[in-house]
């Protein structure tokens, strides 16, 4: 009960919803607002309750005037299990909501004017949300997919792509289909500022993705992914090839053909408390 407080205190309301319900109220759409409020709620605190039971840190829960979004402390280090799971909790919500609508509706208990509106609600936010565009779920679900056989820096890099060319195919369809449509166009627009700042960020994403994975909490990293270098290749480029969910054994071949094997945690120290950026990793090798 108390993690349930605390849950809720982290709730956040963004001061132009309040504008937005006023409008609602003056236009008489005050149900439909709560409705869809309840769904975005809902889906929210989806993620939120699976973050919560994997022990993740979350930051806010904030209800927007066009949506919702749950922020949390992590950074791409968490076991892609995990991060798979506290996705799809949120979409995975609309199929009881809906679920338990047309059960309401069969008794009679809610009216079928509401029942079609609740149902087209949810299935409005599921499909929108599962678009492959960043930070959107189907955004995230990219990431994760991209990240299962692909370096971090590598898989942030293409899902911000993609996002760029969905968004862009997205807004050409609904040019053609509502160019009126106000309210997606706001949406839109928060999509293209979010992508921008994620790529202008996109080095300190992959820093904090390194960083947190050196001084963060240590997590279960079961899958063991070695890293085959040569003794010439500089630090940074090895680091680049670090991926999400496995740990990494650096094999490192020398020029006489022999291997030696440096571990993850050996070679983030020497770039996060040594300061050695621009070295080879047989530098490493030898005591510095």
């Amino acid at each position: 009960m108390n993690k349930l407080f605390e849950l809720v205190r982290k709730l956040q309301i963004h001061p132009l919803l309040w504008v937005v319900i006023a409008l609602a109220i003056a236009t008489a759409h005050f149900i439909e607002l709560m409705m869809l409020l309840l769904i975005i709620f809902v889906h929210e605190m989806g993620h939120v309750a699976a973050a919560s039971f994997f022990s993740w840190r979350i930051k806010k829960i904030a209800l927007l005037p066009f949506g919702g979004v749950a922020e949390v402390d992590e950074h791409g280090n968490r076991p892609l299990k995990e991060e798979l799971i506290v996705v799809l909790a949120g979409p995975l919500q609309h199929v009881w909501m809906m679920g338990l609508a047309y059960l309401l509706f069969i008794t009679g208990t809610f009216p079928e004017k509401w029942h079609s509106l609740f149902v087209g609600y949810n299935l409005m936010v599921l499909v929108f949300n599962l678009l492959p565009i960043w930070p959107l779920d189907g955004g995230k679900l990219l990431f994760i997919l991209l990240s299962m056989n692909t370096p971090f820096q590598k898989a942030h890099l293409l899902t911000l792509y993609a996002s760029a060319g969905g968004l862009l195919i997205f807004s050409g369809i609904l040019l053609f289909v509502a160019p009126l449509t106000l309210n997606v166009w706001i949406i839109i627009g928060f999509l293209a500022v979010s992508l921008y700042f994620e790529w202008k960020q996109r080095q300190f994403a992959f820093m904090r993705f390194l960083m947190e994975r050196y001084y963060g909490k240590r997590v279960d990293l079961r899958e063991l992914r070695p890293i085959n270098t040569s003794e010439n290749e500089m630090v940074g480029h090895v680091l680049q090839r670090f991926q999400r969910g496995c740990k990494h054994p650096i094999i490192v071949k020398k020029q006489n053909g022999e291997e030696r094997m440096i571990d993850e945690n050996e070679l983030l120290h020497a770039f996060f408390s040594e300061k050695i950026f621009t070295a080879k990793i047989g530098d490493l090798l030898y005591p510095y």
